[in-house]
């Protein structure tokens, strides 16, 4: 007799907010299609070196609670199978071994990487979906849908400098907060805007290339020396910890040897830019003969494995559901997203670029300047409407790109973007759109 095959569950990256909830929502729709479903311990830590004895039975009645707490229910980890082919393989035939045939990961880009290739090296015999986390808010998504795990990340980031400010304002100090944000700044921008924070500084606000580091010496010492004009010896400025990724690469040598993960990302954390700062502005105040008292503060592990907010709860449990129905009805090679309350596949071969291994376009702030001059280019592209043929090639040239990359690039804008489904449709009202946003499509 044949055993009935069974649906894995693995997490892969690093913590946030919500993980629990896809893991109690995605089982319990997959128990009640009478599926087992077990969880795959520690991430690919394991199975990638051909042990299979890492891994528990996930049954409705131990999962149904799950969803109010942080952390993970079957841990997690960095580890990365797809370096080394024999890890790659180890990974399909472990999971056969566990008569696997359908397999959620949940993590960031790095993890829908490996999903990618588990799911190419498994060739039709494990069916893969990939449910996106991370508090960064950085993986791509179609515009306007977060990523799992920044709502309450950034809620706990804002009581958190809120507790801050009032600290700040009470002893006459300076606070330098460092917020987790590798490749983009949205979670520093969103707890520094809604908590008021005095100066807020994130890595897109700077011109292209690289970042000097006595460029934000600057920022922070005028933002210090304004305030002390003013009487006011307090203040607050987040930080997001990106900024380090894009320092002058012979500055960044000079802060010392850096690790780097199982993925080849910088260990951020390890260069303690707020002390760096600290030290460097209050050096630089000494030549104007201020003396000013600056705290050093990074908040992000303290954000991870918070208990989601209601927000977050709602929405992995959603994304949960989603992925097993998705996986069970015999979706194959995508990842999860929600839009407009509505389950959207997006496949691997349209987000996943091979050759650098990331997802080809970091999710951005919709009214940002660079993403609606891209959009509006990508519309335009599709309609091949241009005055001057080397209109878009210049903008292109502009983003340091080619045209051909500029288009693989933004291509999203075009399959994803609501706007333009409304015009490809022959419909003139744009409902749900503002008048902004109609301006910008008719640009």
């Amino acid at each position: 007799m044949i055993a009935p095959k069974k649906m894995a569950i693995l997490v892969g990256g690093g913590p946030a907010p919500g993980i629990n909830s896809v893991i109690s929502s995605a089982t319990i729709r997959a128990g009640v299609e009478g599926i087992e479903v077990i969880g795959i311990k520690d991430g690919f830590q394991w199975i990638m070196e051909g042990e299979i004895g890492h891994c528990q039975t996930l049954a409705i009645d131990d999962v149904s609670r799950i969803h109010f707490r942080g952390g993970s229910f079957i841990g997690i980890s960095r580890a990365n199978p797809t370096k080394h082919k024999k890890h790659l393989e180890n990974t399909v035939t472990s999971l056969l071994r566990l008569n696997v045939d359908k397999l959620i990961t949940i993590g960031g880009d790095d993890t829908a990487y490996s999903a990618m290739k588990v799911e190419e090296m498994a060739a039709g015999r494990i069916r893969v979906v990939h449910v996106p986390k991370t508090i960064d808010n950085d993986l791509d998504l179609p515009h306007g849908i977060p990523t799992f795990g920044f709502q309450t990340a950034r809620h706990i980031g804002v009581e958190m400098v809120k507790n801050l400010m009032v600290d700040a304002q009470t002893t006459s100090r300076w606070y330098f907060v460092v917020t987790m944000g590798r490749k983009a700044g949205h979670l520093a921008l969103g707890i520094g805007k809604a908590a008021g924070a005095t100066l807020t500084l994130i890595p897109e606000e700077f011109p292209a290339g690289p970042i000097k580091l006595d460029h934000i010496i600057d920022i922070l010492l005028g933002a210090i020396i304004k305030r002390i004009s003013y009487g006011k010896m307090d203040g607050v400025a987040i930080l997001a910890e990106g900024l380090v990724e894009h320092l002058d690469p012979n500055e960044l040598l000079a802060l010392g040897e850096v690790e780097r993960d199982a993925h080849d990302n910088l260990r951020i954390a390890e260069v303690n830019l707020g002390e760096i700062l600290k030290a460097k502005v209050q050096e630089a105040l000494k030549e104007f003969g201020h003396k000013v008292t600056i705290v050093a503060k990074n908040i992000g592990y303290e954000l991870r494995c918070a208990d989601p907010i209601p927000f977050d709860m709602e929405y992995t449990r959603d994304l949960g559901y989603s992925a097993s129905q998705f996986i069970l009805n015999g979706g194959n090679a995508a990842m999860v997203s929600i839009q407009g309350g509505k389950f959207v596949p997006l496949y691997f071969k349209d987000i996943l670029d091979p050759k650098t291994k990331k997802t080809r376009i970091r999710m951005v702030d919709p009214s940002n300047e660079s993403f609606l001059i891209a959009r509006r280019y990508m519309l335009r592209l599709s309609e091949s409407d241009f005055e001057d043929p080397h209109e878009l090639a210049k903008f292109a040239a502009t983003c340091g790109i080619s045209l051909d990359e500029f288009s693989n690039r933004f291509q999203y804008l075009i399959e994803n973007d609501m706007l333009y489904r409304h015009i490809r449709d022959g419909k003139v009202a744009l409902s749900g759109t503002s008048e902004h946003d109609n301006k910008n499509v008719e640009n």
